[in-house]
């Protein structure tokens, strides 16, 4: 079965940092492009920050200077590193993954094909 799998989430607090993992599963994310979405409960879902298959880079004004997107081919994963985290950073966490180049790969109505389950991130005192 091709799917991606995220993990790396947890309870962290304000100004704390964690990494997320997206990792294919069935097939090898070098040639796709890759996105990471959020969602907090009673809001949109918004895009975070991708990688294009040739690994240019996009992130949202939210996280600009906090958080790195990078792919380890070699594990066939993308990261989410997340650094100085607040609550408003606390949601469920989503990777996505397609083969074509999105016209905006951060519109979280663009139809990626693969989509992981999430994973939660709370940050809280």
């Amino acid at each position: 079965q091709l799917r991606v799998v995220e993990s790396g989430g947890g309870l962290v607090q304000p100004g704390g940092s964690l990494r997320l993992s997206c990792a294919g599963s069935g097939f090898t994310l070098d040639s796709y492009a890759i996105v990471w979405f959020r969602q907090a409960p009673a809001k949109e879902r918004e895009g975070v920050s991708c990688i294009s298959s040739s690994d240019q880079v996009y992130y949202a004004d939210f996280v600009k200077g906090r958080f790195t997107i990078s792919r380890d081919n070699a594990k066939n994963t993308v990261y989410l590193q997340m650094h100085s985290l607040n609550p408003e950073d606390t949601a469920t966490y989503y990777c996505a993954a397609d083969p074509l180049k999105p016209t905006d790969c951060l519109d979280p109505q663009t139809p990626y094909e693969f989509w992981g389950q999430g994973t939660q991130v709370t940050v809280s005192s």
